[in-house]
């Protein structure tokens, strides 16, 4: 049995929609987790090294970085096909996705959020807003999908990002139906009604 320690409202709430596309046998343990409001706490029942969420437990394994578990789950749950295998030619951009979101993505809309976007040793090392954005429309142009016409785990990534506030994402009419494709998916409506736990 697959355990999510899960915090509802959070980047978690992502984890509980990939299980659902995956039509996955699994668990929510609530854990309580420091909010940047400065509310909440860590939970020392949380197996996450930094108490953290997302966690992810499979029996006596611990995934944890949201990256790894999309990869994790998605190889673990090849029938469900929202991640490419190891034969098929789309891996190698799926996985391109699923790095370039925690390495690129996650850290310019941090440093943006932080009012360091402009910094210009931290604008080489991961990209600006404008080199990020264009990455994102050129694969939704071609879209429907970050991989054309497959959705993917790498979606589940990028797109709640947008569902949580929309100008985390380009702006325009190509990323507003790509967030409606994927906000319209029965699995997430699901999730949703599963996230308080």
């Amino acid at each position: 049995m697959l355990t999510l320690y899960h915090a509802p409202l959070s980047r978690s709430s992502r984890f509980v929609w990939l299980l659902e596309e995956l039509g996955a046998d699994y668990s929510i343990h609530i854990t309580k987790i420091a909010r940047r409001d400065g509310s909440g706490s860590a939970d020392p029942d949380n197996p996450h090294p930094d108490k953290k969420v997302p966690a992810l437990v499979d029996g006596d394994v611990l995934v944890t970085e949201s990256a790894a578990i999309v990869l994790y789950l998605t190889d673990k749950f090849p029938a469900a096909g929202i991640g490419p295998t190891f034969d098929d030619p789309k891996r190698g951009p799926y996985l391109s996705w699923l790095a370039y979101y925690a390495g690129v993505i996650e850290p310019v809309l941090s440093l943006e959020f932080a009012g360091l976007g402009d910094n210009p040793d931290l604008r080489r090392t991961f990209r600006d807003r404008d080199a990020m954005d264009r990455r994102i429309l050129a694969a939704l142009e071609h879209g429907p999908f970050l991989l054309g016409e497959q959705f993917s785990g790498a979606d589940i990534l990028v797109a709640s990002m947008g569902q949580v506030e929309r100008k985390m994402l380009p702006a325009g009419a190509v990323v507003d139906a790509y967030l409606e494709r994927c906000s319209a998916r029965p699995a997430l409506a699901r999730a949703m009604a599963k996230d308080a736990g």
